[in-house]
Order: structure tokens, then sequence, then C-alpha cells
């Protein structure tokens, strides 16, 4: 009987984890993959990033706007549930995969956990910073199956009460397009982007809702390093968490500058080939704790937003006063790429539909029960 799969997507980021996995099931005839796209996706100040989910042409995609005026992540929670909501009762899928700690991953959980529908969580277990980690943990006690990175992870959502039988690992889905050779070449990324620089470093400064209050004084720190550094930067918009006002009002004064590039957002594929031939990436961006040091990319990780993830001997942390940044950058130098097993080794697509097949997921309990540690 064909299996309906409902993903959901609603930032840039959680699109490129869960790319591979759709495609997987869309040539697979014994499922039938749904794509619901909703958040930063349907916003014209982030990029608009919808045209690059359909230039994917997924046969059952969905649109939805849960933007609220206010911007505050719990309306966003309650919007997105109503929307999602709706379409789930439309498809009546077999199983609802969301990803991450983002509040729309929240939302698809609790709409799944609370209509009896199987809920398959990727990436928890793992650790960040500020409300993320909170919104990661609530999600995966709101799934029933959890697809993990690694063994780290799956030691803790035992930890937190999950059922050993219910987690998989499977690596980092990224990983599978890290390392693909199918990645576009730096010629057509820099000129598809009319970047023209020969050197440039990656620069990602996101807003960290703990410390809203704060943020207008960290993006002028940021920004000022940026300019008095002289070197050359491919800046990339924040996420529209609360604070981000804050981070793009800074980021005017980067405009009209020759050393900066300034984009909404830059698709996956063509980040990952710009990371990869980076000097180093700047700013408090996951992408530099996880993806940089395995390209051997120095990373100047800024503030507490990725406090307790992963660290690595590339990575040099550092307050948000511009003087502390610049000197960073006089310290940095790039490295051996980072061993990914840790991650996976760019089959989790594979060890994914190998879950699926091998049919045990279908029959765990939705109701789900606690396991004492």
């Amino acid at each position: 009987m064909l299996k309906k799969i409902v993903f959901l997507t609603g930032t840039r980021a959680d699109f490129g984890k869960i790319k591979a996995l759709i495609q997987k099931l869309e040539s697979h005839p014994n499922y039938e993959p749904f794509l619901f796209v909703t958040g930063m996706h349907l916003l014209e100040t982030y990029g608009y990033t919808l045209l690059e989910v359909q230039r994917c042409n997924f046969k059952n995609l969905a649109t939805f706007s849960n933007h609220t005026h206010e911007t505050t992540m719990d309306l966003t929670l309650a919007k997105t549930m109503e929307g999602f909501s709706a379409y789930i009762k439309e498809v009546a899928p077999d199983l609802i995969v969301v990803h991450g700690d983002r509040v729309e991953a929240l939302a698809g959980a609790s709409v799944g956990a609370l209509n009896n529908i199987l809920v398959a969580h990727i990436e928890g277990g793992e650790v960040s910073g500020t409300i993320d980690e909170l919104i990661r943990h609530a999600t995966s006690k709101m799934s029933h199956i959890h697809f993990v990175s690694n063994t780290k992870a799956k030691t803790r959502l035992e930890q937190m009460g999950e059922l050993p039988e219910s987690i998989f690992v499977i690596g980092s889905p990224d990983v599978d397009i890290m390392f693909s050779e199918n990645l576009p070449k730096l010629e057509e990324v820099k000129a598809h982007y009319e970047i023209p620089f020969e050197e440039y470093a990656v620069a990602m400064f996101h807003p960290v809702t703990t410390e809203v209050a704060n943020m207008e004084a960290y993006a002028t720190e940021f920004v000022t390093a940026l300019l008095q550094s002289s070197k050359n930067y491919v800046v990339i918009y924040p996420n529209n968490d609360l604070g981000s006002k804050a981070i793009l009002k800074a980021y005017e004064k980067l405009k009209g500058n020759p050393n900066i590039r300034v984009f909404p957002s830059v698709r996956f594929e063509y980040f990952l080939t710009l990371l990869k031939n980076a000097s180093f990436i700047v700013g408090n961006s996951s992408a530099g704790i996880r993806e940089a040091p395995y390209y051997g990319i120095p990373t100047i990780n800024i503030g507490t937003r990725q406090q307790n993830r992963s660290l690595h001997e590339h990575i040099v942390n550092v307050n948000y006063e511009a003087n502390e940044i610049i000197n960073a950058m006089l310290q940095i130098e790039r490295g051996v790429p980072e061993d990914m097993a840790s991650y996976g080794v760019g089959n989790s697509s594979e060890l994914f539909m190998a879950n699926l097949e091998e049919g045990s997921i279908w029959n765990i309990n939705h109701q789900k029960l606690f396991r004492d540690y």
C-alpha cells in the first residue's frame, strides 16, 4: 500500500537537509512524498526561497504563509499549527517528517502527535544555544521516531526517556550534499551571484532571542568589524527570529561597499561551494560549527548562539566586540578538513530509505511510552 509522507520546511537551512530525502522517495514506487512550505521561504525580505524549492519540481507542494506582523515565535508557532493542521487533514499522511530546532518543526510535530499521526524528527538529540535547544528537545518529545546524526545524539534522546528502538542513526543529511560531485563550480557560483572577489570570507549573523534587547548593539559591532577589517565578504541575511530587524538595519551600512556583497539568501548547494572556498566564516551560524570544520575552513564564532555545540580546533570563540572579532581574524588559518564520520559518510538518504523499507517504524506505538534511564 502506498505510504504518504509529509515533509515540512520553514527555512533555506532545513530544506537543504531534507531535499535529498524527498528526492529519494519521489523515485520510489511505494511512497508518495508531500512538501509543506512555510516560514522564511515565503518572505520577500529573505530572498523568497520558495523559488529554490519550486526549482526541484516536486510533485506535491503546498505553501502557507505563517508570517505575523508581531514576528514573535509564539504567534508563528500558533499560526503554523493552524495551517498545517488543515493541510494534514486534507492529505491524511502516514508519516510527518520535521527537522531541527525551528518553531515550524515544533508546530509540525505537535499537529502530528495531536492527530494520532506518526512523526519523525531529524537531528534531534543535539545541543545548541538559546531558545533553539528548548525547541529541539520539545520537538523530540512530540515525535515518535528519531533519525539522528550520531550515537551521542542517540544517547541524549535515551536520557530524555525515548525508546532505543525508535532511534535510528543515519548521519546528517547535508553531508550527502556537502561532498557530492554535483556541487556547482566556484566560477559558476561567482558568476551567478556577481561576486568579483578572488579571496573572500562568509559572514552570517543571526539574532539571539534571549538577548534581543542587545541585538542592535551586537549587530553594530559586527558590522564595524567587517568594515574595519578591509577584507572581502559575502554577507547573507539572518533568519527572521525576533531581533532580525536590528541586524538588517545595521547591514544598511554595508550597502555600496566595494568589498562586500550582501544577499538575502543563497541556494544551499551554491552556499556550500562558497563556504568550501572561503578564507573563513565569521558570525554565529551553525554552518561555522557544523559544515565549515569539515571543509577545513576556520570559524570565528561570535557570542552565545552556538554555546555547547561541538567545537573543533578550527573554531575561535569571541565576544561581540568589534576589536576582538578583528583580532581573531589575525589568528586563524586554513586547516586540514575534519573527519566527517561523526555525522555520517554521505549516505543518509539511503539509510533513511532502508529504515522505511525495513518496516518496523510503521509499527511504532502512536501512544508514546517513557523509558526510565
